[in-house]
């Protein structure tokens, strides 16, 4: 009996968990942290007013996790081909023993028959150092040749511009562009019709998710986020529900950081919202998750990408974050 009681209070405890979960999920991006933040998209956003606890990290997300972004590889120096394991000096010393087993060979004295005496290894070797060293001198001389001169600001620049005004001027800098520029990347200023956008992207998609508008979607959200959110309209089908989404309301917003990567606009934005949210059977209509009439508060972290060679397109969704 008491076996019997236990495994139906389980039953019902996982029963309240999974009615939980299917709440708190219902909305777009299914409560989950996925997406891309570019080559911040594995590193922290700064805290802010509406987000000052540590936001969930991206748990799926096309960018590979340590892969270097396009910034970083465009700023990384070329590297060379993978060098022989006989190069440098010690290849030269074995084209050397080489050449003089060839010598040996014709002159009839056998594969050695050149290096029959230590005064004629100690010239080999000898002879061997001195083209090896002349070799590096010359490589040595033309890399320098190739590699361009240091750019030097005009002395009077450094003299008339102390520690405390350069300093000065950053913090300015960060003001002005209303938060701060990602670790390692050129700032951007975030102005009001970008705040503008954001709120009207915030309130579009969620109304375009609850009305199952993948066009209005695909245009509105990258690639990726798309992908998302399309597999999640598809297993609400599967599952014979539909999302019911509506009443979407900013109550706070703060930029979070804002930076320019690859010939893209990155703008991350933590928002507390509003919305009604509700999880519907399809067949009766009737709520499985959620409520029709009650708002709710969600707070979010969402990241907003705009491609500079489609200035036409503006900001598209690229990643959501929990907190």
């Amino acid at each position: 009996m008491r076996i019997l009681r236990l495994s139906i209070f389980t039953l019902a405890l996982a029963a309240a968990f999974t009615l939980a979960v299917d709440a708190a999920d219902a909305r777009v991006g299914g409560g989950k942290s996925q997406g891309s933040r570019g080559g911040q998209t594995f590193n922290p956003a700064p805290p802010t007013p509406t987000t000052p606890k540590p936001i969930a990290p991206i748990g799926r997300s096309m960018t590979e996790p340590g892969a270097p972004s396009k910034v970083q590889a465009a700023g990384r120096p070329g590297t060379s081909a993978t060098p022989s394991r006989l190069g440098g000096f010690g290849g030269l010393l074995m084209g050397g023993l080489f050449g003089a087993g060839l010598i040996g060979l014709l002159s009839g004295n056998g594969l050695f028959g050149g290096l029959t005496n230590f005064a004629s290894i100690l010239g080999l070797l000898v002879q061997v150092a001195l083209i090896g060293g002349a070799a590096w001198l010359a490589l040595n001389y033309l890399r320098r040749r190739k590699q361009p001169a240091p750019a030097r600001a005009p002395a009077f620049q450094l003299s008339s511009t102390s520690a405390r005004d350069l300093l000065n001027r950053f913090r300015q800098t960060l003001a002005s562009n209303g938060g701060s520029a990602a670790s390692g990347t050129p700032a951007l200023a975030i102005g009001p019709r970008d705040y503008d956008a954001f709120e009207r992207l915030l309130r579009e998609i969620q109304n375009a998710y609850g009305l199952e508008n993948t066009e209005a979607l695909g245009a509105m959200t990258t690639p990726e986020m798309f992908s998302y959110f399309s597999q999640d309209l598809a297993e609400n089908a599967r599952n014979g529900r539909r999302n019911e989404l509506s009443g979407v309301k900013l109550l706070q917003g703060n930029l979070s950081e804002a930076w320019r990567e690859a010939g893209s606009d990155y703008a991350t934005v933590a928002m507390r919202y509003s919305l009604v949210d509700a999880m519907i059977e399809r067949a009766t209509d009737s709520v499985v998750s959620g409520d029709r009439v009650a708002p709710r508060e969600v707070t979010e972290v969402w990241t907003f990408r705009r491609d500079d060679r489609d200035p036409d397109q503006g900001w598209q969704l690229s990643a959501i974050q929990q907190t």
